[in-house]
């Protein structure tokens, strides 16, 4: 049985244009990252009866990252494995915990006996358990919500080397909603990404963008360039939106608009919109890039389904400049561009939310304040 390990999950992006993610107010959690004692659990989160959590996008959030440790043998019964579980087999309570919370293998979804598993594997410093633990309490699951309790979990998680729970933290601090931050606050998120980069993408991406914009950090193009190349060609698509700027303007690396152009197209094939966008922009403009019309058109008349308003007006002007055959087979082929999502683009999506840039940017006005 494979386990996985419970990410976190439930973050709420606001669609104005100081965005950004609603978990409890940082006014109980500013004096420090470790003093999670004051940690609200007032505020409301939905929850869901099913194996996924809905945010306000729209999209499913996947509650689970795999893990393929599991040495539970395949051909025990249910019952065995239940009694290996409570005689204290801790591979036997991580499989039952995900096999309760998913309902799989002919077991009903049952979040208190997830919930009551996890717990038996946390009580022998399982940081899988622990984690997951973490992302049940904070989304009531098997549970009333309580963000205290999660945010012990996932520190607990952390300090046993969870990279998934490390994330975790640093986005619940990153995105809490106050004005209240401490140096002590940002110090934790740069130890906990730092952290959890060697294995986890996202923290990848977080903390090159941080030496990128020098949020909280000596700006450091080199190391950022490193990081956010290594989360782009995992197949990330923010990570490749950005990595364009490095390549265009040689930051961290020498200039290149081919491969600032690869990047961006596979962005784009992801259905990113900045980067359908930019490589219009590039290909109708003819400066850094070979100019190609027939490619920009496409391009924004892709982008126009998205609702972005400038890609339907460049995509109109342009348009006087085709013929009809060429134009006929530019619209068709724009109807035909479908977007693929690579499974980490997917994942950081649903899980995090459409882009891990505005937990940065919206805490620069913070740091700023800070660093007065």
């Amino acid at each position: 049985m494979k386990k996985f390990s419970l990410v976190f999950c439930c973050l709420y992006l606001c669609s104005a244009s100081n965005i950004y993610a609603q978990t409890p107010d940082s006014s109980e959690v500013s004096s420090s990252i470790v003093d999670i004692q004051q940690v609200s659990s007032t505020d409301k989160i939905t929850k869901t009866t099913t194996s996924k959590v809905t945010s306000t996008s729209g999209d499913a959030i996947e509650l689970f990252e795999q893990d393929t440790n599991s040495k539970t043998k395949k051909d025990l019964t249910l019952e065995e494995l239940r009694q290996n579980a409570l005689n204290g087999d801790t591979e036997a309570q991580l499989d039952l915990g995900y096999m309760y919370l998913y309902g799989v293998k002919g077991v009903k979804v049952d979040y208190a006996q997830a919930l009551h598993f996890y717990q038996l594997a946390a009580e022998k410093k399982s940081a899988v358990a622990l984690n997951n633990l973490g992302s049940l309490y904070f989304n009531g699951l098997g549970t009333k919500v309580d963000y205290k309790k999660a945010m012990e979990y996932f520190e607990q998680a952390a300090h046993l080397g969870s990279n998934d729970a490390a994330v975790n933290l640093a986005i619940i601090y990153l995105g809490a909603d106050s004005k209240n931050k401490t140096k002590q606050d940002f110090d934790k998120v740069f130890y906990l990404l730092n952290q959890a980069q060697k294995t986890n993408n996202s923290a990848k991406f977080l903390l090159g963008y941080a030496y990128y914009t020098g949020f909280f950090v000596e700006r450091d193009y080199s190391k950022a360039f490193k990081l956010i190349k290594a989360a782009a060609d995992a197949q990330y698509d923010e990570a490749q939106l950005v990595l364009a700027d490095f390549y265009i303007d040689g930051l961290g690396t020498p200039k290149n608009y081919n491969r600032a152009i690869q990047y961006l197209d596979e962005a784009a094939q992801q259905g990113n919109p900045e980067a359908l966008i930019r490589l219009a922009d590039i290909y109708a403009d003819g400066e850094l890039y070979t100019k190609d019309i027939k490619k920009a058109y496409m391009l924004y008349n892709v982008a126009s389904v998205l609702g972005i308003d400038e890609a339907a007006e460049n995509r109109d002007e342009l348009e006087k400049n085709l013929n009809i055959n060429v134009l006929l087979q530019v619209q068709a082929d724009a109807e035909n561009y479908k977007f693929k999502p690579s499974d980490l683009t997917a994942f950081i999506r649903k899980t995090f939310g459409k882009s891990l840039r505005i937990y940065i940017d919206s805490n620069q006005n913070f740091v700023s304040n800070i660093n007065k």
